[in-house]
């Protein structure tokens, strides 16, 4: 029933992620407090609100917010006497609760309202309806000898142990007897208006002529108000059930043993109270007719939400507001100054550092810091947009240098191949944009030159007395020595990635994989094609660089002997990569370079195309990832690595490792990724461009024009269908 009434299946998922938390937070007396005082607080307000109500379906719906107020009140205590309580109410609840609602619902059909105030003398004209709302509502109120009562009994018991001063569990049990207090009259009005009131239909109608509905829809009814009857006849059949709950979300041994009588306790007497002052409310309210309909509360939970809702939006877009921008120097500007504030911080409180442990530069270092000076510094002098593009990739080689003569192979690899790939896919990009940068003014050059000067420094000194300070971080020291056993692997740089924190890898993965599907959304759905302005390259069609299918043989040659070699190494990366420098990363890189090098030597769009499903290769890539995850479930954990030996039939073993099948799925989305960059950025959205750029047709303009005169092509050479 509360899967079909789909709020209440959330609700009570709710209750059990709670219980799932209680043994991280159990102890912790925030969670105690928070869950103990927000529970009694919704299980009074739903209980009261509960009474007020009409409406059938809005009184079994308060009732029940009312129940579940209790139940997160109650997993707020925390201790395995608690969950037992908690366990033995949920089951109490699932009962008494899903009849009333078919009850609800038969009442409705056969007489066409849930209306209370157009009901009454049901019991005679429906009389196993009646019968199963009576056993119900008896329940939930508590009343023995049904299940709801021992429920309710071990419920007041636990919040009389609650965590905290000596008088928060007694007042933690006042409030609860409180809750019950309106859920015995709530429930007497539910079943007295509607069935043993005196009938208030005016004859004629379909409630004055209500009878008892199919044996068919009564039946599901019955089974569960006589279940929480026969339950609690039979309660200690629940001990292995209620202590199990308790176990698993205690972590604690739970050796509870449920009995219908415990004699005359603290419990029993709030039990009493509970029935006797709600009997006093039911008969001092006219079973709830005077609360009913009156507005207690000025507003209503639905306004403070949407009151609410709409100041944070509100208030969202206003902080919004603040940063909203499409300059690329705002939010280059904002990391910036804060690396320069956090500089000045640092130099006016001081740092002690230990002296640097050893040599912390050479005199190649030097060099390549005087390379990449000059790189940075005519890049940012320079106005052409390719020259940029070539001024940045030289500080990316030098950098890629750098981290070679340090030892770090992989990661030098990874930025070499990132900056070939990067200028590739950048240059396709810049053929739609202006060849120059727009002109800037004086004083803005000056503004953001300073920043950035400032900045740099600030950046490398803070590099220069934060490093260098020790031989080894206990985090690399834990790698190094038990990436093997605990991996399988000696590469620690792989491990790390697909091991250790194989989930971050894997979000980055779909992210990678999300990104190449934006490329192929944004330029198919935009129609984007080159911006052709006044700034075009003026080319001579007898220029000896113009005829693109002459000046791609010898890039034509090398590819063909070197794309297979490279699709070769990028495999012999992937396998390589758990022991040695490779993976799926710098292997997907390098195959990736090999259809770049095939796309590069293509004389035409056209023949350009690289013909795969590239959309296809990215989301193989990322479920293959994901696979390989699943496998770890065998040993208890997604993403947890298993490795095992596998002996070869020529002797010795391959080490297996379903780190191994993660790297399979990051290379086939790296490649998809770089695939897709080539083919969408690359190749006009008009085919009958593409068709125009066959290589002989190049050759014949070329012999064409040069006999008319010299021409003008536009950059990206649709005008002769050649590629520059």
């Amino acid at each position: 029933v509360s899967a079909y009434l789909h709020a209440a299946a959330m609700v009570k998922a709710g209750i059990y992620l709670a219980m799932r938390f209680t043994p991280a937070f159990a102890d912790v007396f925030p969670w105690n407090v928070i869950l103990i005082t927000a529970g009694l607080i919704t299980a009074v307000m739903g209980a009261f609100f509960a009474i007020q109500q009409n409406d059938l379906k809005r009184l079994a719906a308060f009732s029940t917010v009312s129940q579940l107020g209790l139940l997160v009140a109650v997993i707020g205590v925390g201790t395995p006497e608690a969950l037992v309580a908690a366990s033995v109410h949920t089951v109490a609840h699932a009962l008494f609760k899903s009849a009333l609602f078919m009850v609800v619902g038969l009442v409705d059909i056969q007489t066409g309202t849930r209306d209370l105030r157009k009901l009454g003398g049901l019991g005679r004209r429906m009389p196993i309806t009646a019968i199963v709302a009576t056993l119900s509502a008896l329940s939930m109120a508590g009343i023995p000898p049904l299940l709801g009562f021992i429920s309710k009994e071990n419920l007041f018991e636990s919040f009389l142990h609650a965590p905290g001063p000596a008088w928060f569990g007694p007042l933690a049990g006042v409030v609860a007897v409180c809750a019950s207090v309106f859920t015995f009259a709530y429930s007497f009005r539910f079943v007295y208006r509607t069935f043993f009131g005196d009938s208030r239909s005016q004859e004629g109608t379909k409630e004055a002529g209500a009878r008892e509905a199919r044996i068919s829809f009564w039946t599901p009814a019955i089974i569960a108000a006589f279940g929480g009857v026969l339950l609690g006849l039979t309660v200690p059949v629940l001990d292995p059930l209620v202590n199990g709950v308790a176990a698993d979300t205690t972590h604690q041994a739970a050796d509870a043993h449920l009995v219908l009588w415990h004699g005359f306790n603290v419990a029993l007497l709030m039990s009493m109270a509970a029935i006797g002052f709600g009997a006093l409310v039911a008969w001092r309210s006219r079973v709830g007719d005077s609360l009913a309909g009156r507005d207690f509360v000025p507003v209503s939970g639905v306004g403070v939400f949407e009151s609410l809702y709409e100041g944070v939006i509100r208030w969202g877009r206003r902080t919004g507001d603040l940063t909203r921008t499409d300059s690329p120097a705002f939010h280059l500007g904002v990391p910036m100054v804060m690396v320069i504030s956090l500089a000045t911080v640092g130099v006016v409180i001081g740092l002690d550092l230990p002296a640097p442990a050893g040599q912390t530069s050479l005199g190649l270092d030097w060099v390549l810091v005087g390379l990449m000076a000059i790189a940075v510094l005519a890049a940012t002098i320079t106005r052409s947009r390719m020259a940029g593009l070539a001024l940045v990739g030289v500080a990316g080689f030098t950098v890629a240098l750098w981290l070679f003569f340090l030892g770090a192979f992989d990661v030098a690899l990874t930025q070499f191949l990132v900056e070939i790939l990067t200028v590739v896919v950048a240059v396709l990009v810049l053929r739609r944009l202006p060849r120059r940068f727009h002109p800037v003014k004086a004083g803005r050059k000056a503004l953001t030159a300073a920043i950035a000067i400032v900045s740099g420094l600030s950046a490398g000194v803070a590099a220069y007395a934060l490093t260098g300070r020790r031989e080894l971080s206990p985090a690399a020291e834990y790698f190094l020595e038990n990436a093997p056993a605990d991996t399988g692997g000696t590469n620690v740089v792989n491990t790390i990635l697909v091991d250790y924190r194989a989930l971050d890898t894997f979000g980055e993965l779909v992210v990678l994989g999300v990104a190449g599907l934006i490329i192929i959304a944004v330029l198919r759905s935009g129609g984007l094609l080159p911006v052709h302005d006044s700034r075009q390259v003026v080319v001579s069609r007898t220029n000896a660089a113009f005829p693109a299918e002459d000046n791609t043989v010898l890039m034509r040659t090398v590819g063909r002997y070197l794309m297979p070699l490279l699709v070769v190494w990028s495999l012999y990366l992937l396998f390589r990569g758990h022991n040695e420098p490779g993976g799926g990363f710098i292997a997907g890189l390098v195959g990736g370079s090999a259809f770049a090098l095939l796309y590069l030597a293509a004389p035409s769009d056209q023949r350009a195309r690289i013909r795969l499903a590239y959309p296809a290769i990215i989301g193989v890539g990322v479920l293959v990832a994901a696979f390989s995850g699943v496998l770890g479930f065998v040993d208890g954990s997604f993403l947890r690595p298993l490795h095992a030996d596998i002996p070869l039939a020529w002797g010795g073993y391959f080490h297996f490792t379903t780190a191994f099948v993660f790297d399979i799925g990051v290379y086939l989305a790296v490649v998809g990724v770089l695939l897709t960059a080539l083919n969408e950025l690359g190749l006009e959205r008009d085919p009958g461009q593409a068709e125009s750029a066959q290589g002989s047709s190049a050759r014949s303009d070329s012999k064409t024009t040069s006999e008319a005169g010299d021409t003008t092509a536009t950059l990206n050479g649709s005008t002769t269908g050649g590629k520059r």
